[in-house]
């Protein structure tokens, strides 16, 4: 045997580092992760809360044109900014060519978001 010790044995045979395949040829291409360009076109819901409140079904259906629904936000705070239910950010209401927009005043972190999940 010679003085190099065999890197591992399979079946009473000796590999060498030589025999070994270069496995750098089968590594994934240096683009973008595929995995994460698969989630990147799925669409979701993107919708801002003004505020919320809780009335009988009774109140509701008196409910008529000019009737006036108090919401528990007051005037001027930051609007609720969620993707599918879920809260990812505080804003206001912005006039973007004649159409409502939305300007981020605070994202939340993805941390904090998780935090929220569970």
């Amino acid at each position: 045997m010679s003085n190099e010790e065999p890197t591992m044995i399979l079946d009473g045979s000796s590999v060498q580092p030589d025999d070994l395949p270069d496995f750098a040829s089968f590594a994934a291409p240096q683009a973008a992760n595929p995995d994460l360009d698969m989630i990147l076109d799925i669409p979701v819901r993107l919708s801002m809360e003004v505020g919320n409140t809780q009335i009988s079904i009774r109140n509701l259906l008196q409910l008529g044109q000019g009737s006036v629904i108090e919401l528990d936000r007051l005037a001027g705070e930051p609007l609720d900014v969620l993707v599918n239910g879920t809260l990812i950010a505080h804003g206001e209401v912005v006039v973007v060519n004649d159409k409502f927009g939305i300007r981020m005043t605070d994202v939340i972190s993805p941390s904090e978001r998780i935090k929220k999940l569970g």
